[in-house]
């Protein structure tokens, strides 16, 4: 296990010099209610008071209800100044017009809402002077589990090297919220969706494949796959002459 008090240290000075050489006022993150977000946000206030979280409910039933309820609770108990937006009339707007010139897939769909939120933040932190942090994790990046310009957007992301076992037990040292870190990860993309239901594989699974090498025959082929498919993710556009 890392020694999370040292690690703590290590993180609030990398935000730190990144706010100092940006010249930026402060930070903003997408406080959507999961562990990511939290552990984020809990680091980025430690390293800059004035960070603050928004929180962008966009048509799903839980964004309004239970991640709204534990993105609060982190916000209140950690001292994190937040904010709230409605953006699903802007997803709903953005179907109606892009239904006019083609027919949406569903996975086209489902990435309306990460990508409608990154435009939010990066409206409102170019506007206030402020940062945006990232807030994915290294077995979300190694599977490719996130959107293209939507969560995969950021200015800095202090918790990029963290598996998501390695993300538990951070939240669990600074003593965040237990209904943070008992809840099953979602991208909160449709109702009932969870991250390990949508891949076939456990986090678990993921973070000792990524760690060791090793994983079972069933495993190791999802993980694998999805790791392949999902290259263009992780590696910058294209640009000719390449």
């Amino acid at each position: 296990m890392r020694n999370y008090a040292e690690e703590t240290q290590k993180r609030v000075e990398y935000i730190r010099q990144a706010v100092a050489a940006a010249h930026a006022d402060g930070i903003l993150f997408g406080n959507s209610g999961g562990k990511d977000s939290a552990l984020v946000g809990i680091l980025c206030k430690l390293a800059c008071e004035n960070t603050e979280g928004i929180i962008l409910p966009c048509s799903s039933k839980r964004n309004f209800t239970i991640d709204k309820d534990d993105g609060m609770e982190v916000a209140d108990q950690f001292g994190i100044k937040t904010r709230v937006l409605d953006l699903t009339a802007q997803k709903e707007l953005a179907m109606e017009t892009l239904g006019t010139v083609t027919t949406l897939t569903d996975a086209a769909v489902s990435n309306l809402a990460p990508r409608l939120r990154m435009m939010t933040l990066y409206a409102i932190g170019a506007s206030e002077n402020r940062l945006v942090a990232g807030t994915g994790n290294a077995s979300e990046y190694y599977m490719g589990y996130f959107t293209k310009w939507g969560d995969g957007a950021y200015d800095l992301n202090p918790i990029a090297d963290l598996t998501a076992t390695e993300v538990f037990e951070f939240l669990r040292y600074l003593k965040a919220p237990e209904s943070i870190i008992t809840k099953a990860p979602s991208a909160g993309l449709y109702e009932g969706q969870t991250d390990e239901e949508d891949m076939g594989v456990t986090y678990a699974a993921i973070d000792q494949y990524i760690k060791t090498g090793q994983a079972n025959d069933h495993d190791k082929a999802i993980i694998d796959r999805y790791h392949a498919r999902s290259e263009h993710k992780r590696r910058n556009p294209l640009r000719y002459p390449d």
